[in-house]
């Protein structure tokens, strides 16, 4: 992810340095968490967990924490010497009370057209407070999150209305320039704004990313993706499109993150017909997963 301004991150960056946690996130990548002997075999010396999910807007119920893994060659990749496992299994722990609230979850390794496979887990917390993540691949790991009362995360979230926003469109760029920076040219995604998209009746799928900035490279295939979905989806869905940037300098951030006040990109938000974000993917995503997530939205 891309390093934007933080507004209720400030809360869980203030907790994270009062308990001594680590690992925290940074845009387009992620930091690592303590480090632990790993049983995959070829790994080099420790193997490392890299936190890939923000660390503020995770509120009660269905939560996605994507993490790939490191050793002390770097961030494995799916064209390295470490054969990389299909799933991944872990369990949570309740940081206040040291109980283990989910004793097994797991997740299936994700890479296609990605270079970083990420294996997204999805776990059910109903408390706020801050947890642990540990793998069973590294025991001695402990990754953090944070899960916030809902009314203290500024950003939307699912069960919530998208809020309409004017986006950069190719008639109207309304001070972005370029309003779309996708190497191989503007995306179709910017023939009308969000606030139209919202009004058609039909589900709305928003990308907010920058192809072209983006550190691991989750934007620009992400969009790609996205790209051909909607081929092949038509006209049952409406796709926007937003850039992260004013210009290419690459150091004022756009208005659409403000609206938003966001403090990570990118960010896919997925609405049912009538404009209720049904659907969320924070920080880096793949077709696959993105195809899924349409499909259970009824956008297919």
């Amino acid at each position: 992810m891309t390093p934007l301004p933080a507004y209720s991150r400030r809360r869980f960056l203030a907790l994270s340095a009062s308990l001594g946690l680590g690992g925290l996130v940074a845009a387009c990548g992620g930091s690592s968490s303590s480090s632990s002997s790993g049983a995959i075999d070829g790994v080099s010396g420790t193997l490392q967990v890299v936190k890939r999910f923000p660390t503020s807007g995770l509120v009660p119920g269905s939560i996605r924490l994507p993490i790939s893994l490191a050793d002390t060659s770097g961030v494995l990749t799916t064209d390295g010497k470490v054969k990389l496992p299909q799933t991944l299994t872990g369990k949570v722990i309740d940081t206040a009370s040291g109980d283990v609230v989910i004793a097994s979850v797991t997740a299936d390794k994700h890479d296609t057209n990605m270079p970083t496979p990420y294996w997204p887990f999805i776990v059910e917390v109903q408390k706020v407070g801050v947890y642990l993540l540990i793998l069973d691949v590294a025991p001695e790991s402990e990754m953090s999150f944070q899960v916030e009362e809902r009314e203290n995360v500024l950003s939307p979230l699912v069960g919530d209305p998208l809020p309409p926003y004017d986006t950069p469109t190719t008639d109207n760029s309304r001070g972005v320039d370029p309003i779309c920076t996708r190497p191989e040219g503007t995306c179709p995604f910017h023939t009308e704004t969000l606030t139209e998209a919202l009004k058609s009746g039909k589900p709305v799928v928003y990308l907010i990313g920058t192809p072209a900035y983006c550190e691991t490279g989750t934007c620009a295939p992400g969009l790609e993706a996205l790209i051909d979905l909607s081929k092949t989806i038509g006209d049952a869905a409406v796709f926007v499109h937003a850039d992260v940037y004013v210009d290419k300098t690459a150091t004022t951030v756009a208005p659409a993150v403000l609206a938003y006040k966001l403090a990570y990109e990118p960010l896919i938000y997925i609405t049912d017909a009538k404009g209720m974000l049904v659907n969320r993917l924070d920080a880096v995503f793949d077709v696959t997963e993105i195809s899924s997530a349409l499909a259970a939205a009824g956008i297919s």
